[in-house]
């Protein structure tokens, strides 16, 4: 293989890992959503706390970012 081979077959291989991961984020996304209740996310926050700040951060993020989508809407 040449090195421009080895180019295109890394950005590919990258490209690909990077739309897995939007797709992954999206999925997680949509079922952290589905938590619409009050009881629905107190229980998902009970879930985290049994988990440190570096295993949850993500998942804290996008349920935050939701939670100001949620007030934004309804104000």
């Amino acid at each position: 293989m040449t090195r421009h081979d080895l180019s295109v077959k890394s950005l590919r291989s990258s490209l690909a890992s990077r739309r897995e991961a939007r797709f992954s984020r999206r999925s997680l996304e949509r079922q952290l959503a589905s938590y619409t209740t009050e009881s629905d996310r107190l229980e998902l926050d009970a879930i985290l706390s049994r988990h440190s700040a570096e295993e949850t951060g993500e998942l804290r993020s996008i349920i935050n970012r939701q939670a100001m989508d949620r007030l934004l809407r309804s104000a």
